[in-house]
């Protein structure tokens, strides 16, 4: 038994549980060796898991895009949790320090690496993406520098959240948010929700988010929009905004969105939507518009778990269900309840 600052830390066990997708719409708990510590990495024994659209699409479908689920996968990539055991060169003092994991390795030597993009390295080994596993289980291992520590002022549940969070963090900052600025969001779901969250803290004047849900149309007025439209009913062409962020993949709302831009402005595109769409070329061009696609995030969890920390974004509150690892089928589910914002996988 090793021990830490927050008091006795376990050895870990041989073997644990983890949900694994055996199949599109299959689930099953099973009895897992616990990962082996690389020199570089962390053990983090699971305290929360946050279940993400992607998640949801891997369930459903067993693919996104050019990922495709060909064997058993351990699904979950938004996780928070506490170090248990350390590798041969990292510090014996960080085991029992509580965490939340960056759930990335990239190789850092290519040259998109080397240029700072390291969320673009080819190599990636990103956690649930096909054939690398995810966190629906109770150990899991990472880059000691990829377990970044939070304080206890931070729920487990909201440092796993410091994931999406992210995704809103890097978006603001592709849309180049500074205060003052005027930004439209298209979906209020759990990204468009925490983007509005993430805008208000880089300064923007104005939020306008667009849902044609009137519920969670009112809850994203609690999280930082100024102001909510329906897109079935209220045209946003002429909005002139600085920025438009797309966290819904709607074709329309990309369209619409896109229009909304003054020239010289910054398009966003987060959501997972169509393959192909047709855009308007000529707004593009005659308005000198740049548009930019997310893929994932760079150098996002210091900044994140200080705007949670200090109060800027509430995170807890978008948690709407808790599940335990036999119920992961019912979190990945749970989207199609009414009111469901965020679900929970908790290991423990």
């Amino acid at each position: 038994m090793s021990t830490s600052a927050t008091g006795p830390v376990p050895e870990p066990p041989a073997t644990m549980r983890a949900s694994v997708l055996t199949g599109a719409g299959a689930i099953s708990v099973q009895e897992r060796p616990v990962p082996q510590v690389r020199p570089d990495e962390v053990l983090v024994q699971v305290a929360a898991v946050g279940v993400c659209g992607s998640d949801v699409h891997y369930y459903r479908e067993g693919r996104i895009g050019d990922f495709v689920v060909d064997g058993p996968l351990i699904l979950g990539h938004e996780v928070s949790g506490r170090i248990v055991a350390v590798g041969a060169d990292v510090d014996a003092a960080r085991i029992g320090e509580r965490v939340a994991i960056e759930p990335q390795r990239p190789c850092r030597v290519c040259s998109q690496c080397k240029a700072g993009r390291y969320n673009l390295c080819p190599h990636m080994e990103f956690y649930a993406t096909p054939p690398v596993d995810g966190a629906f289980c109770e150990y899991v291992t990472i880059q000691a520098d990829f377990a970044h520590p939070v304080p206890d002022t931070v729920s487990d549940e909201a440092a796993a959240l410091l994931e999406p969070l992210s995704v809103g963090i890097w978006a603001s900052r592709k849309a180049r948010i500074v205060p003052g600025s005027r930004v439209l969001i298209a979906g209020a779901g759990p990204i468009g929700v925490i983007t509005a969250q993430a805008a208000k803290a880089f300064g923007a004047a104005e939020i306008i988010v667009t849902d044609p849900v009137a519920e969670r149309r009112r809850l994203v007025e609690r999280f930082g929009a100024t102001h909510t439209l329906d897109p079935r009913e209220d045209d946003v062409r002429d909005l002139a905004v600085d920025a438009f962020i797309d966290a819904s993949g709607a074709t329309p709302a990309v369209i619409s969105g896109i229009e909304s831009v003054r020239g010289g402005g910054v398009v966003v595109l987060v959501g997972m939507g169509a393959d192909e769409i047709a855009v308007p070329i000529p707004i593009i061009q005659n308005r000198e518009l740049s548009l930019t696609g997310v893929f994932r995030y760079t150098d996002t969890w210091p900044t994140a778990a200080h705007l949670v920390a200090s109060g800027q974004v509430d995170l807890d509150s978008l948690v709407t269900g808790r599940f335990s690892l036999e119920e992961a089928e019912d979190a990945l589910n749970a989207d199609r309840t009414p009111g469901s914002l965020k679900a929970m996988v908790m290991p423990a």
